[in-house]
Parts: C-alpha cells; structure tokens; sequence
C-alpha cells in the first residue's frame, strides 16, 4: 500500500507541476482514491491502538511473571512499526488534502463556470 501511495502522489504531482487541467471525473476518481487511503488510515490506527494496549497490559502482567517480559518487547518492537506506519499514512492523506485544492483551482470545471 505504501508503494502504490507513494507512487499515485507523485502522479498526481507531477500533473499538477505540469499545469494539468483536471476533469471532474479525474477529480471523483481522486476523492474516491482519498477515500479508501482514509478508512486505510482509520484501520491502522485501531491496529496500533490495540498493539498498544496490549504492550501495556504484558508490561503490567511482566510484574508478576517475568517470562512475559518477552513478549512485551515483541508487542514494543511491532508498536514501533505500526506508529511508523500510521504516521505515514496520516501524513499521506494530510498531503493529498493539498493536491485536492491545488486540483480544484486547476479544474476544466472552475475555468467552465468562469466563462460561463
């Protein structure tokens, strides 16, 4: 998923470096592309809320039987990676919040409704 992000940003970058003009359809297939990289963004914040509840819950359970404590660094080391993630994608969508009102101002719909 982070590839495929990373490469549709930078598509659509590089049209809007180019002063392309956006249809409305490339501007719905945008939102709707948005979308899904938001409820993406909203499913791993439940996976790192949880990974991280449940670090915490071994790091009390670790009190009382020190074996857990292995598993409490598991749970750290994958929290680390989730955070990373999450933060990625939240960056990401932030971002493509940007490109949507740069896309608008370079719309064929706005420049439609000024001549008209």
């Amino acid at each position: 998923m982070k590839e495929y992000m990373r490469e549709y940003i930078g598509e659509i970058d590089k049209k809007i470096k180019d002063n392309h003009k956006f249809s409305e359809e490339e501007i719905d297939d945008f939102l709707f592309k948005m979308e899904l990289f938001q409820k993406e963004r909203v499913i791993h914040l439940v996976i790192t809320l949880s990974y991280v509840f449940f670090t915490i819950l071994f790091l009390f359970i670790t009190k009382y039987i020190f074996a857990m404590f292995i598993i409490f660094f598991i749970l750290l080391i994958f929290d680390g990676f989730y955070v990373y993630h999450y933060f990625f994608l939240e960056n990401s969508v932030q971002y493509m919040y940007k490109q949507y009102d740069k896309m608008k101002k370079s719309s064929i719909i706005k420049k439609n409704r000024k001549e008209g």
